[in-house]
């Protein structure tokens, strides 16, 4: 048996001055650094009367907000109708570190594992996705910050440079060892990297929201925010969807609620929310910068199966800032969303120990901002599909924090079952085939729990996956990202 070590975030856990993180989250704000913004725009009214559509779109983020895009560009003359419980990009399309990505099925392993017959087609249908989304965003004019440098990989511990080494092809993703990875970013930390410079793209998530928002008005779509649909009801061939103040009668609803609870009461188990964390460092000085390097403005991974991701940002000033989160992924006995689980300060620490223990020239900064927010997590870590009421309503969900990218495509699934389509898209599997459901309570909470200790356990033995993981990849409820 492979023997069992602490990792080198653990390590760090143990060894770093608990003092100096503490120091650095004094004054930090607990608020999300990208809805912190005075671009953010103005409030629009909720829904106060009985109005028609063609199309009613429920949700406000990006799966949302891209399906009502998508839906004006096939035909201008369709009625759209978007209805957002809270305010246009607020939840988790407004919380995510903006990571923008390729894939459809967070990563080719896991694609591998849940759908080897179509996995390379998925592969080729993820990078015609994010081409196509940075096309809407030049044509749309949408000012994102969007850095196309991809993302780097790097290995924490030793094992972890021959999984590098395997995922490079010399062209696309490139192979760095430990000189050649620091003159990237510099970490005593890192051992080698791998460079994918093509399937990733870095936003300012927010501001990616706030552009698909003002691109759908500008096609005529009508939005309504602080308008929770309470419910939805067949009535005389029409789909009626009630909010507190008003009521929509749609011919088609697409269902666009990500971690919220279906409106579709069959998909009650489909999904579970669990709670994500990220610091932003205040701004770096001169010498800061010159420490660490970073000079291209490239995403950063480990490959843990507890990771962290980080990236750069150029701020609203030009100053240069730093993006850490990951790690600690939670779920909370019961299974709802709840805004109190937004803030972990237990987790805020953990963080800044790891940060500090990874960079340490940077001991002397501070963070400006810590938040956190719930990801809509499905037994097979990448989005599902439904259609409902007849053909009349769609529903994509379970994207587990992989979103930015692949809700256009989610997007575009649904429109596509909408209008009854028979064609490549609607007959894949991925389209046709459910996740298995998670159990109810006590068994969610306590499977869950299981899960996370063998991925830690996993983590300190060298990749090494237990019996529960085994038992797990067998029936289809495996991560292998």
């Amino acid at each position: 048996m492979t023997t069992s070590n602490p990792t080198f975030f653990e390590n760090a856990e143990k060894n770093i001055d608990l003092a100096l993180c503490a120091a650095s989250l004094r004054d930090t704000k607990r608020a999300v650094y990208w809805l912190d913004s005075p671009l953010r725009p103005g409030v629009r009214e909720p829904l106060r009367a009985q109005i028609d559509c063609d199309l009613l779109v429920v949700g406000g983020g990006y799966t949302g907000l891209w399906t009502a895009l998508q839906a004006k560009e096939r035909n201008p003359e369709t009625s759209v109708v978007l209805l957002e419980a809270n305010w246009v990009g607020s939840e988790a399309s407004g919380r995510n570190g903006g990571f923008c990505e390729a894939s459809l099925v967070h990563g080719e392993s896991n694609g591998e594992q849940h759908l080897p017959k179509e996995n390379a087609r998925l592969t080729e249908l993820g990078n015609e996705n994010l081409a196509e989304l940075i096309q809407a965003i030049e044509r749309y004019g949408i000012d994102c910050d969007l850095y196309r440098e991809g993302a780097l990989a790097v290995a924490t511990e030793p094992h972890q440079d021959a999984w590098l080494r395997e995922e490079a092809d010399g062209e696309d993703t490139i192979y760095l060892d430990r000189e050649e990875t620091s003159k990237l970013v510099k970490s005593d930390a890192f051992i080698s990297g791998a460079w994918s410079k093509t399937d990733t793209v870095l936003v300012n998530p927010a501001k990616l929201a706030w552009g698909l928002l003002a691109a759908c008005e500008q096609l005529g779509v009508r939005i309504f925010e602080q308008s929770k649909v309470t419910g939805i009801e067949e009535r005389d061939g029409k789909i009626v969807a009630n909010t507190a103040t008003g009521q929509v009668l749609a011919s088609k609803v697409a269902l666009a609620t990500n971690v919220f609870p279906s409106l579709l009461k069959r998909n009650a188990l489909m999904t579970v929310p669990v709670y994500d964390y990220v610091l932003v460092t205040e701004p770096l000085t001169a010498a800061q910068r010159e420490a660490i390097g970073w000079e291209n403005l490239h995403g950063l991974v480990d490959l843990n199966n507890r990771f962290h991701y980080s990236r750069p940002i150029v701020d609203e000033n030009g100053d240069f800032r730093i993006l850490y989160g990951g790690f600690d992924a939670i779920y909370r006995f019961g299974g709802k969303v709840n805004p109190e689980f937004y803030d972990s300060e237990t987790t805020y620490k953990k963080l800044a120990a790891h940060f500090f223990a990874t960079f340490p020239e940077l001991q002397e900064l501070k963070f400006s901002h810590a938040w956190g927010g719930a990801i809509d997590s499905c037994s097979r870590f990448f989005s599902f599909f439904d259609l409902a009421y007849k053909g009349k309503v769609a529903y994509c969900a379970g994207f587990t924090g992989l979103g930015v990218g692949a809700s256009r495509f989610g997007a575009r699934v649904m429109l596509d079952l909408l209008e009854g389509k028979k064609n490549e898209i609607t007959e894949l599997e991925m389209v046709k085939k459910k996740p298995l459901p998670f159990p109810p309570e006590p068994l969610a909470w306590i499977g869950v729990k299981m899960m996370t200790a063998a991925l830690a356990r996993a983590d300190r033995r060298e990749g090494e996956r237990g019996l529960f993981l085994k038992t797990m990849d067998a029936v289809g409820m495996g991560f292998d990202s």
